[in-house]
């Protein structure tokens, strides 16, 4: 019992972090997004201008691909940042935490989906990533990597100080989502295959001392009968 319980708070911990990696991912899209005046740079191409040595846009894809990678990030956010506070507060008011097969089921069916969305969102990023980076080193002259990129001038409205890291850190947050929903996946089998419908964790019942049981009447009685009273 003791070994489910540490799964447990081990999965409340891991949907904490899913929460924390969704918000990085969608905010970090959508910070660069805004940047390129809504432009969505994923897969884009950028242009040199040799006059005025400024960066600009030559090509970028529909809006819509980044506004499917935040929406992928904030769902996955959305539930883990829901289960957390279903539990803390399930926890709190019946001092008690009690899990059925069939919520174990629907734990591991929308873990499977998320991995799969998950799994398409951070490849979108990689190699969309990539090809933004491939126009940018081979457009822009004495420009190796697209963190180099970075400190160059860019045509106005434009912002390309930090393209590259933001990019760079939603597709690591995406792929720490993704590793850590196949942990809670394995973890809620473990939990199914050991403790079937049982209390996972409950909270000490009063008059116990670090968690022990009450004292039972059984425990109460003598070790040897009391001899009887003389008639």
């Amino acid at each position: 019992m003791m070994a489910l319980a540490g799964l447990l708070v081990l999965e409340w911990g891991l949907y904490i972090s899913c929460f924390v990696c969704g918000i990085v991912t969608a905010a970090s899209v959508t910070i660069v997004q805004g940047n390129f005046g809504g432009r969505c740079m994923l897969y884009g191409a950028v242009s040199y201008n040799a006059t005025s040595k400024v960066i600009g846009v030559q090509s970028f894809t529909s809006s819509s691909l980044c506004y499917f990678v935040s929406a992928i990030s904030i769902m996955v956010a959305v539930v883990c940042f829901s289960l957390s506070v279903y539990w803390v507060y399930t926890f709190c008011s019946e001092g008690e935490l009690k899990r059925e097969n069939v919520w174990m089921n629907v734990i591991i069916a929308v873990s499977g989906v998320f991995l799969f969305f998950l799994l398409v969102t951070g490849c979108m990023l990689k190699i969309g990533r990539d090809t933004l980076c491939s126009s940018v080193t081979k457009n822009v002259p004495n420009t190796t990597s697209c963190e180099k990129a970075q400190s160059e001038k860019w045509a106005g409205p434009l912002d390309g100080k930090r393209f590259y890291s933001s990019l760079h850190k939603a597709e690591t947050a995406v792929w720490i989502n993704f590793f850590f929903w196949l942990i809670i996946g394995v973890l809620v089998i473990i939990q199914r295959r050991r403790g079937s419908g049982s209390k996972l964790i409950e909270a000490a019942p009063t008059g116990s001392l670090f968690g022990e049981t009450g004292v039972t009447p059984e425990e109460t009685e003598p070790f040897f009968n009391r001899p009887g009273r003389p008639q």
